[in-house]
């Protein structure tokens, strides 16, 4: 029994969104690999298609794509998931530990971003209105 959160990121109007994915859907994408597309009706959005981008694990570690595996290896990362250095420290390299690029039972969240559009608008589908989009921006403010 497989529960992922999803982040659904959408390039048209630079949002991003929140899921839940539970099982026997989200057993659908236990075993894809970073890179791959799966279809939006897993998540009762019939034409779209999503992109995985990555994730990370319930430790929190980050998937990283040049792991061709679903384990964690301790990697010399000087940029990239997983290791972002300060600025003083530009061009130093670390070990690290990351997650594969498979997605297994221990992956908690999955990243992936909208490649083809459906007919239904994302923001109405999760109940995302202009008035709470107006005030999340005054917030931050």
């Amino acid at each position: 029994m497989v529960d992922f959160k999803l982040t659904i990121g959408d390039p048209k109007s630079k949002r991003t969104y929140k899921a839940e994915l539970k099982s026997p859907d989200a057993d659908q994408l236990l075993g894809k690999k970073i890179g791959t597309t799966f279809r939006g009706e897993l998540l009762n959005l019939p034409g779209y298609e999503f992109q995985i981008t990555g994730g990370s694990d319930k430790a929190g570690f980050p998937m990283h794509h040049s792991i061709e595996s679903s384990g964690k290896a301790r990697l010399l990362l000087s940029k990239g998931p997983g290791y972002k250095p300060l600025k003083k420290f530009k061009g130093r390299k670390e070990r690290k530990l990351v997650r594969g690029s498979i997605i297994s039972s221990d992956i908690v969240q999955v990243n992936c971003k909208v490649v083809k559009w459906g007919e239904k608008d994302l923001a109405e589908h999760f109940g995302v209105t202009e008035k709470k989009a107006a005030e999340s921006a005054e917030a931050k403010q």
